[in-house]
């Protein structure tokens, strides 16, 4: 027999992410200089490895969730995912996701859920997610994409 705690949430048996229990799924934009750097900070606070900290870009980063994630949200905004992914959130509320796990952030986040906070959070997130290819020079302040399936590359900047 199985015991669970009362409040923890209801997942199946065999993790849809593929992660341990105790993981929380990241993905991210890995061609986009800024948001590397930022997980690269993430990963310096991460000192239990809690976050599995993958770049969307690569296919099967993606786990095969039902209903399937959104490659333009995931374009437009960083996503969380709980290990049995049935816990989805993206931007701001990923951000505050992602802090729990955080021994240095931990202490502050319950200050990220105070009235408000949420809608400033997620303005201030976007702001960031659309400018992120500005934030971080590129090389001659262009960005390069690799080439898409299609073979012609795509620029941003």
């Amino acid at each position: 027999m199985h015991s669970r705690h009362l409040n923890a949430p209801a997942c199946d048996p065999k993790p849809h992410t593929g992660l341990p229990h105790n993981k929380l799924l990241v993905l991210f934009d890995g061609y986009c200089p800024f948001c590397q750097a930022s997980i690269r900070i993430l990963k310096s606070f991460d000192w239990f490895g809690w976050l599995e900290c993958r770049s969307f870009r690569e296919p099967e980063n993606i786990p095969p969730l039902t209903p399937p994630l959104c490659p333009d949200a995931m374009e437009a905004e960083m996503h969380a995912v709980s290990h049995c992914g049935k816990t989805v959130r993206k931007g701001f509320a990923a951000f505050r996701m992602i802090a729990w796990r955080l021994p240095l952030l931990a202490p502050t986040t319950p200050l990220l859920y105070l009235p408000g906070m949420g809608w400033i959070g997620q303005k201030a997130y976007l702001w960031v997610a659309r400018n992120r290819f500005n934030l971080i020079p590129c090389k001659d302040g262009v960005c390069a994409l690799p080439a898409t399936k299609t073979g012609s590359a795509e620029k941003s900047g």
